[in-house]
Protein backbone atom coordinates (compact mmCIF):
# COMPACT_ATOMS: atom_id res chain seq x y z
CA UNK A 1 0.00 0.00 0.00
CA UNK A 2 2.83 2.44 0.77
CA UNK A 3 3.95 2.29 -2.87
CA UNK A 4 0.52 3.30 -4.12
CA UNK A 5 0.33 6.06 -1.53
CA UNK A 6 3.72 7.39 -2.58
CA UNK A 7 2.69 7.28 -6.24
CA UNK A 8 -0.35 9.38 -5.41
CA UNK A 9 1.96 12.01 -3.94
CA UNK A 10 4.01 11.91 -7.14
CA UNK A 11 1.12 12.79 -9.44
CA UNK A 12 1.10 16.61 -9.12
CA UNK A 13 4.87 16.95 -9.64
CA UNK A 14 4.87 14.43 -12.46
CA UNK A 15 2.05 16.32 -14.15
CA UNK A 16 3.90 19.62 -13.88
CA UNK A 17 7.06 18.05 -15.30
CA UNK A 18 5.19 16.39 -18.16
CA UNK A 19 3.43 19.61 -19.14
CA UNK A 20 6.68 21.58 -18.97
CA UNK A 21 8.39 19.02 -21.18
CA UNK A 22 5.49 18.96 -23.61
CA UNK A 23 5.76 22.72 -23.95
CA UNK A 24 9.22 22.14 -25.39
CA UNK A 25 7.53 20.48 -28.34
CA UNK A 26 5.45 23.58 -28.91
CA UNK A 27 8.55 25.75 -28.78
CA UNK A 28 10.26 23.42 -31.24
CA UNK A 29 7.33 23.81 -33.61
CA UNK A 30 7.43 27.57 -33.11
CA UNK A 31 11.12 27.49 -34.07
CA UNK A 32 10.16 25.93 -37.40
CA UNK A 33 11.16 22.32 -36.83
CA UNK A 34 9.12 19.47 -38.35
CA UNK A 35 6.22 17.99 -36.38
CA UNK A 36 8.02 14.69 -35.78
CA UNK A 37 11.03 16.51 -34.33
CA UNK A 38 8.73 18.56 -32.09
CA UNK A 39 6.96 15.43 -30.85
CA UNK A 40 10.25 13.68 -30.12
CA UNK A 41 11.55 16.79 -28.39
CA UNK A 42 8.43 17.04 -26.24
CA UNK A 43 8.46 13.37 -25.29
CA UNK A 44 12.19 13.20 -24.61
CA UNK A 45 11.98 16.13 -22.17
CA UNK A 46 8.55 15.39 -20.70
CA UNK A 47 9.54 11.91 -19.54
CA UNK A 48 12.56 12.82 -17.38
CA UNK A 49 10.93 16.01 -16.06
CA UNK A 50 7.84 14.00 -15.10
CA UNK A 51 10.05 11.42 -13.41
CA UNK A 52 11.98 14.03 -11.41
CA UNK A 53 8.81 16.02 -10.67
CA UNK A 54 7.13 12.91 -9.34
CA UNK A 55 10.18 12.01 -7.30
CA UNK A 56 10.03 15.48 -5.75
CA UNK A 57 6.46 14.80 -4.59
CA UNK A 58 7.48 11.47 -3.08
CA UNK A 59 10.46 13.05 -1.30
CA UNK A 60 8.20 15.84 -0.05
CA UNK A 61 5.78 13.26 1.33
CA UNK A 62 8.58 11.42 3.12
CA UNK A 63 9.94 14.58 4.77
CA UNK A 64 13.06 15.12 2.67
CA UNK A 65 11.72 18.49 1.49
CA UNK A 66 9.41 20.89 3.34
CA UNK A 67 6.74 23.19 1.94
CA UNK A 68 7.78 26.80 1.69
CA UNK A 69 11.50 26.19 1.25
CA UNK A 70 13.34 26.87 -1.98
CA UNK A 71 17.03 26.20 -1.28
CA UNK A 72 16.95 22.39 -1.17
CA UNK A 73 14.49 22.26 -4.07
CA UNK A 74 16.67 24.60 -6.09
CA UNK A 75 19.64 22.31 -5.54
CA UNK A 76 17.51 19.31 -6.50
CA UNK A 77 16.60 20.92 -9.83
CA UNK A 78 20.18 22.13 -10.41
CA UNK A 79 20.99 18.43 -10.73
CA UNK A 80 17.74 17.09 -12.19
CA UNK A 81 17.07 19.67 -14.91
CA UNK A 82 20.47 19.36 -16.65
CA UNK A 83 20.15 15.56 -16.59
CA UNK A 84 16.70 15.88 -18.19
CA UNK A 85 17.99 18.25 -20.85
CA UNK A 86 20.99 15.99 -21.52
CA UNK A 87 18.61 13.08 -22.08
CA UNK A 88 16.60 15.22 -24.49
CA UNK A 89 19.64 16.48 -26.39
CA UNK A 90 21.06 12.97 -26.62
CA UNK A 91 17.95 11.87 -28.49
CA UNK A 92 17.00 14.99 -30.42
CA UNK A 93 19.31 17.91 -30.59
CA UNK A 94 22.50 19.43 -31.69
CA UNK A 95 22.96 21.45 -28.50
CA UNK A 96 26.08 19.53 -27.52
CA UNK A 97 28.21 21.05 -30.29
CA UNK A 98 30.27 23.03 -27.73
CA UNK A 99 30.73 20.02 -25.46
CA UNK A 100 28.91 18.37 -22.60
CA UNK A 101 30.34 20.42 -19.71
CA UNK A 102 29.43 23.86 -21.10
CA UNK A 103 25.98 22.50 -21.98
CA UNK A 104 25.44 21.15 -18.45
CA UNK A 105 26.74 24.36 -16.86
CA UNK A 106 24.30 26.45 -18.89
CA UNK A 107 21.42 24.09 -18.07
CA UNK A 108 22.29 24.30 -14.36
CA UNK A 109 21.92 28.09 -14.55
CA UNK A 110 18.62 27.82 -16.41
CA UNK A 111 17.40 25.22 -13.93
CA UNK A 112 16.90 27.76 -11.16
CA UNK A 113 14.27 29.53 -13.24
CA UNK A 114 12.60 26.21 -13.87
CA UNK A 115 12.80 25.40 -10.15
CA UNK A 116 11.06 28.66 -9.22
CA UNK A 117 8.21 27.94 -11.61
CA UNK A 118 7.98 24.32 -10.55
CA UNK A 119 7.83 25.13 -6.84
CA UNK A 120 5.31 27.91 -7.42
CA UNK A 121 2.99 25.59 -9.34
CA UNK A 122 3.53 22.66 -7.01
CA UNK A 123 2.75 24.73 -3.91
CA UNK A 124 -0.57 25.72 -5.48
CA UNK A 125 -1.60 22.32 -6.85
CA UNK A 126 -0.39 19.93 -4.15
CA UNK A 127 -2.60 21.11 -1.23
CA UNK A 128 -5.75 20.71 -3.34
CA UNK A 129 -4.63 17.22 -4.34
CA UNK A 130 -3.84 16.33 -0.72
CA UNK A 131 -7.31 17.43 0.42
CA UNK A 132 -8.82 15.01 -2.09
CA UNK A 133 -6.53 12.10 -1.14
CA UNK A 134 -6.13 12.60 2.64
CA UNK A 135 -9.02 10.33 3.66
CA UNK A 136 -7.64 7.30 1.80
CA UNK A 137 -3.91 7.97 1.91
CA UNK A 138 -2.09 8.32 5.25
CA UNK A 139 0.95 9.92 3.58
CA UNK A 140 -1.30 12.54 2.00
CA UNK A 141 -3.02 13.10 5.35
CA UNK A 142 0.31 13.66 7.10
CA UNK A 143 1.64 15.94 4.37
CA UNK A 144 -1.59 17.93 4.40
CA UNK A 145 -1.00 18.46 8.12
CA UNK A 146 2.46 19.84 7.31
CA UNK A 147 0.95 22.24 4.79
CA UNK A 148 -1.73 23.36 7.28
CA UNK A 149 0.87 23.99 10.01
CA UNK A 150 3.02 25.90 7.53
CA UNK A 151 0.06 28.05 6.48
CA UNK A 152 -0.79 28.70 10.15
CA UNK A 153 2.79 29.76 10.83
CA UNK A 154 2.74 32.13 7.88
CA UNK A 155 -0.59 33.59 8.98
CA UNK A 156 0.74 34.12 12.52
CA UNK A 157 3.87 35.85 11.19
CA UNK A 158 1.80 38.10 8.97
CA UNK A 159 -0.45 38.99 11.92
CA UNK A 160 2.49 40.10 14.10
CA UNK A 161 3.73 42.51 11.42
CA UNK A 162 0.54 44.58 11.39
Amino acid sequence: MDGRHSLELALPGASIGAVAGAMAGGLTLFAGQPTGMAALSALSLAMPLALFGGLYGVLLGHGVFRPGTFGPVGLYWVAAFPVSRLAQESLVGIGLADGVLPFLAYQAMVSLGFAIGFVWLHERIMPHWLIRRAAANPLAHDLLGVYVRHAGMLRARKGTRR
